[in-house]
Formats: C-alpha cells, structure tokens, sequence
C-alpha cells in the first residue's frame, strides 16, 4: 500500500466566510464520505487548516490511479466546491495525536 495526501482549497471566494446551501451540502457530504474511509482504513488522517487556507487528507492507495480515484470521487470536488491536487508521500516519522 502507498501513502498519498491530498490538498483541497475551494473554488469561489469567500467559502470560508459564508457556504450556501450547495456547498454546505457538499462539505457534509464530503465528512461523512471521509469519515467511512477512515473506518475503513484507507484515511489516516483529515482535517481543515484553521486558517481558513486548505483542508488535507492522508490515506493509502494501492496505486496512483487508485489515489487519483478516491480524490476525484470527494463528494466536495465531485461538486466543484473544492479543488484538489495529490502527492506521492513518504511518512518518515510519525507520533501519537492527540
């Protein structure tokens, strides 16, 4: 299994100010769509920026075009809420959160 993180910001301005209807449909979407994979065991970790700049997922993938998949099928990319861009990533170190 390969380790990959992607990157998701979103598409109009001022998201993170005020979502409408769609978006906040999306972004719930989006949660739950994360939350099962985590469960599942392909999602180690997700979560927002608390700046307000970009949200980051890190899961395995037993390829690219498999990690490629699992992004482009976000709920909230799916959506054109959100754009999203992958990487290749090597763990080198990892502690406990918490």
């Amino acid at each position: 299994m390969n380790t990959y993180i992607y990157l998701i910001h979103p598409l109009r301005d001022g998201f993170f100010e005020a979502h409408n209807a769609a978006e906040q449909a999306a972004m719930e979407a989006h949660f739950a769509y994360l939350q099962a994979a985590t469960a599942a065991g392909t999602v180690v970790l997700a979560g927002p920026c608390l700046d307000d700049t970009f949200g980051l997922v890190i899961f395995h993938a037993v390829d690219e075009s498999a990690a490629q998949a699992f992004m482009m099928n976000d709920p909230s990319v799916q959506a054109n809420v959100m754009m999203a861009e992958l990487h290749p990533l090597r763990i080198s170190l990892a502690g406990s959160l918490g």
